[in-house]
């Protein structure tokens, strides 16, 4: 009976050892409190960014939790990048906002104990968002059991005063190894969290590894630990440790801490110690007696919380298997799909199916007494309501802010994800007692080269739409082709096509048929583009028109094998710029690392783009090209490329020329980024608006063949750019130097030097942020870093000047 949140700040922030330990070893109800869904992060296994990656990460989270046993909510707090103050943190999001989050958080969940996993303590020291997610957590504990604070929560749930409040420590927090072993420790717990559990053959660490390498995102993914592992948690603050072993010391976790819990509790201590692995369905009758017991407490936390659990018990005592599994994973409003309903009883226990419930409201009576293994299957058809809700992320329904999401259902706030609409309520009599199993409508089905699969099912548009270019350059007045994908979700759509555009731009035709037989399927459009004479930029909306029904969102959908497939409906935008862009070299090389879309906007610009596998980087293949562009993190994931480093500087030195995009400064391939000596830092500027400095003001790369200018770095999102270069050899001219205010300048964001006939360029300015959005001078700028030495004379001459 007692429970343990933990805070921190994004997903793979939490410490899964210590809540595995809390979950599995204690027996404690555990969940982690994440603040941001993760939407500022870097994606190493695809190319979605910002709210598309939140959604990747919220459901590595989830996909941990049901590895580690905790259970996963958030506040509304959006993760706009690196933040390195909680002041700053604070003035993007709202910090009201998110801290009324955190204190619903507290109320909903009722825990004893909150652990922080970073340091009220040191602002400044770290990541602003991790800083702030303590100090919120501190505020929140003083506040959850005042009236006054957010007395409008009070219509959805009660105060509560957790007991005390800790810091998840360690040596890392303290410098070394070394300083730890020398720092007072009489405030804080210890736990070994390498516990072996013999039931299910694992330890502690091997299930907390498993866990963690669910972010696969971040390029988490770990080997398993075994063995002893010691855990601290630091006291901060509430009622003083009776014991100095224990998290819950004077803390009644038994089911005497509740009105009428104690006859409940007898029950099942005697159930725990008398436990029939061989046949649990014995204990069916007593769990079913503490059931009935359970449903007359007056704790409603507690007996909402503890019915869920016991049911899931006597569910998987009696081996119970029911299941609603569509034809489709997916349909629109108004349709009918059949509906495949399995109902097993796996045991001898007296189990009645009196009815079914549908998502239409119809009670299919059955009064079907359940077999010992005998399997009942059932078709039923389920019509979607006319008005049902698409199915999408609750928090991108509304456009937020640049700190907040927006979410107008406040019963929704803290949820992991949206609650499946459709679901199928399994009406039983258990031991003569009734009850309800609600099951999702899922898809189950099979594939031959992966075996039984399950896809959630989602409830979407009979249209959807989306422009094949996110971002489309002209660099002239010329008119241009840009194709439309409509997306049928039910069969025989007909209707037509319009695209809203900016005033001084113009589409043509005005409008197009649409007619699509079969749901799933696609039909591609063609529309001409005639951009105005001068620079401008807007954006492109498809309008998809069915009837009296206008649709202009996009249906993106995900499919990652360790998470469930996402449908995720984002209002269908492409930005437009009619940009005045000179350029030189045709052929250009990509080498891919984590994944950006920077290969799709070099084509924008022109250029004639080839992806190209470590296999392909040899001499001969290189010849063809004028540049390579080596992808975000390429040196940290793609081990093969550290031994064609030395192809590629012989590329250079024969007149190529070779850019390098940012990689981190742990985990590197290669001691040899660059054919010089050069030192990756973690030294980032996270202010978009940062001013830029030019150091190098005549350098060809500032000035050919487009003439860079202060206003070509307005306009960027998120940062400038991180884990820039802190030293390098006299051969690199370092161009431009930023920094964060109050902070020493950086100089090493964009670093040419040249080698032989060609130039080996390093950057860690942001292009695979900007280029998704558009942003006319960072295309500029990489124009130029891909042009630099192709007019050799008219750069020698500036050289020499």
């Amino acid at each position: 009976m007692g429970s343990v949140l933990y805070v921190a700040a994004h997903p793979d922030d939490e410490n899964t050892r210590l809540i595995s330990y809390l979950s599995k070893h204690l027996n404690a109800r555990t969940a982690y409190l994440s603040l941001t869904r993760g939407d500022g992060g870097q994606n190493l296994i695809g190319p979605e960014i910002r709210e598309l990656l939140g959604v990747i990460r919220t459901q590595e989270l989830l996909a941990a939790r049901r590895i580690d046993g905790g259970e996963q909510i958030f506040t509304r707090a959006n993760d706009f990048g690196y933040s390195k103050h909680p002041d700053e943190t604070f003035e993007i999001w709202n910090k009201n906002e998110v801290l009324s989050d955190v204190v619903l958080a507290i109320r909903k969940f009722k825990p004893d104990v909150i652990i922080n996993r970073f340091d009220h303590r040191s602002p400044g020291t770290t990541h602003g968002h991790h800083t702030g997610s303590a100090m919120l957590s501190m505020e929140a504990f003083d506040l959850a059991n005042k009236p006054s604070a957010f007395s409008e929560q009070l219509q959805q749930t009660t105060l509560w005063q957790p007991k005390r409040i800790f810091f998840n420590t360690s040596w890392w927090f303290y410098g070394s190894e070394e300083k730890f072993e020398k720092a007072d420790k009489s405030n804080m717990l210890s736990f070994d969290i390498g516990t072996y559990y013999p039931l299910t053959g694992t330890s502690n660490n091997e299930i907390a590894a498993m866990a963690r390498s669910q972010h696969l995102s971040q390029g988490f993914g770990t080997t398993l630990q075994r063995g002893n592992q010691t855990e601290y948690i630091e006291l901060l603050k509430g009622e003083p440790l009776l014991n100095n072993e224990d998290i819950f010391s004077g803390i009644d976790t038994s089911w005497k801490r509740i009105k009428g819990g104690k006859a409940i509790g007898n029950i099942l201590n005697e159930v725990e110690a008398n436990f029939n692995f061989k046949n649990p369905s014995e204990h069916i009758p007593q769990l079913v007696e503490a059931y009935k017991l359970l449903q007359n407490i007056d704790n409603q936390h507690w007996k909402t919380q503890k019915s869920k659990e016991l049911k899931s018990i006597i569910e998987m005592c009696a081996g119970l298997y029911l299941e609603a599994s569509a034809e489709t994973n997916m349909a629109t409003p108004s349709e009918t799909i059949n509906v495949n309903l399995e109902v097993l009883n796996r045991s001898d226990v007296p189990i009645t199916l009196v009815s079914i419930n549908t998502p239409n409201k119809l009670n299919i009576s059955k009064n079907i007494d359940l077999k010992n293994n005998l399997k009942y299957t059932f078709k039923e058809p389920i019509k979607i309501e006319s008005d049902a809700d698409y199915t999408s992320p609750y928090w991108l329904k509304h456009k937020g802010t640049l700190g907040m999401y927006r979410v107008d259902d406040k019963s929704l706030i803290g949820l992991p994800e949206t609650p499946k609409m459709l679901k199928v309520d399994f009406h039983l009599q258990i031991a003569g007692t009734p009850f309800i199993f609600s099951k999702n409508i899922i898809q189950r089905y099979a594939l031959p080269d992966k075996g039984e699969l399950y896809r959630p099912f989602e409830i979407i548009p009979e249209a959807s739409a989306k422009i094949t270019e996110k971002v489309i350059i002209l660099n002239s007045d010329k008119q241009r082709d840009i194709y439309v994908t409509v997306k049928a979700g039910r069969d025989n759509l007909e209707g037509y096509v319009q695209i809203a555009h900016p005033k001084n731009w113009s589409i043509y035709p005005d409008k197009q048929k649409v007619n699509i037989a079969n749901k799933g399927t696609e039909q591609t459009l063609v529309f001409t583009v005639i951009p105005p004479k001068n620079q401008s930029e807007g954006l492109l909306t498809p309008m998809v028109h069915v009837g009296n029904k206008t649709y202009t969102k996009e249906l993106i959908e995900m499919d990652y094998s360790h998470i469930p497939f996402q449908t995720v409906l984002l209002p269908s935008e492409s930005k437009i710029v009619r940009l005045d862009i000179k350029k030189k070299g045709e052929n250009i090389a990509y080498i891919v690392g984590a994944g950006d879309v920077v290969p799709e906007s070099l084509h924008e610009m022109g250029y004639h783009v080839r992806v190209l596998s470590p296999n392909d980087i040899t001499p001969e293949t290189l010849k063809s090209f004028d540049a390579v562009v080596v992808g975000i993190r390429a040196y940290n994931t793609v081990e093969e490329l550290k031994f064609k480093q030395q192809a590629l500087f012989d590329f250079v030195a024969e007149g190529g020329n070779m850019i390098v995009q940012y990689n981190t400064n742990r985990g590197l391939k290669t001691e040899h980024l660059a054919p010089y000596e050069l030192n990756v830092s973690r030294d980032r500027v996270t202010d978009e608006h940062a001013e830029v400095r030019f150091l190098a003001p005549e350098h060809p790369v500032l000035n050919v063949p487009n003439k860079i200018t202060q206003q070509d770095f307005e306009g960027w999102t998120q940062e400038r750019g991180l884990y820039f270069p802190d030293s390098w050899g006299s051969e690199f001219t370092p161009i431009l130097s930023i920094n964060d205010k109050g902070e020493s300048p950086k100089d090493g964001s964009l670093l040419v030097a040249k080698h032989g006939k060609g130039y080996y360029i390093y950057t860690g300015l942001s292009f695979f942020r900007e280029f998704p959005a558009g942003v006319a001078g960072a295309y500029r700028l990489f124009a130029n870093m891909l042009s630099i030495g192709k007019d050799n004379l008219k750069e020698q001459a500036q050289l020499n000047d």
